[in-house]
């Protein structure tokens, strides 16, 4: 994408995952806001249009959009995939993982971030969920939810996880979500292993 596109990308993010409610928009319960709307706030108004907001859906490499013509009212409309922090957004446009039919599940962080990861688990911290990738970043189905600059590799047992009653869902462009335990958690009991990618060194357990 070129640079105007990018901004574009970003700023849609932040509203769509952080943003809306303070900007004093009501989004859908699945996250989705009127793309005309949105063009008539003050980071987009005059700047750009539907075909830019479209062109940047269907660019997206990480697919962290999806368009829909809603219905009942024929606007077309936009929401992230996933990403949240906002309370109001549920889970009801997510596909819940029932049975364990990933081989490999990965969340992907950093060297620095790894010892307090290691003691306390993963945290979704503001988040409504921690992200999760059902595959390696030499998986060609594995297109968002790893970023590619990370460091270590923590691989998660999801059977056990989902044995001990953790919910886990899959987002539309196929990542998978889970919010832990009560505490917002997923404890180091359900890492299998963690990977220093740099070195192949292992770090846990």
């Amino acid at each position: 994408m070129n640079n105007k596109d990018i901004q574009l990308s970003k700023s849609l993010s932040w509203l769509l995952r952080h943003g809306a409610v303070k900007e004093g928009f009501k989004l859908s319960p699945e996250g989705y806001l009127e793309v005309n709307k949105i063009l008539l706030h003050k980071i987009f108004r005059g700047k750009y249009n539907t075909s830019d907001i479209e062109r940047v859906v269907n660019n997206n490499d990480k697919k962290r959009f999806k368009l829909r013509r809603n219905l009942s009212t024929n606007c077309l409309e936009i929401k992230a995939n996933q990403g949240h922090t906002i309370s109001e957004v549920t889970d009801a446009d997510l596909t819940p993982i029932t049975q364990p039919k990933y081989g490999t599940v990965i969340h992907g962080t950093y060297l620095k971030c790894w010892p307090a990861i290691k003691n306390e688990g993963l945290s979704r911290m503001k988040r409504k969920h921690i992200h999760l990738a059902k595959g390696t970043l030499d998986d060609a189905s594995v297109i968002s939810g790893l970023r590619r600059d990370t460091e270590v590799h923590i691989y998660i047992n999801l059977s056990r996880a989902l044995a001990d009653g953790i919910s886990f869902f899959e987002s539309e462009n196929g990542v998978i979500l889970t919010s832990g335990n009560k505490q917002g958690y997923l404890e180091p009991k359900y890492f299998e292993k963690a990977i220093n990618i740099r070195t192949g060194e292992s770090l846990y357990p």
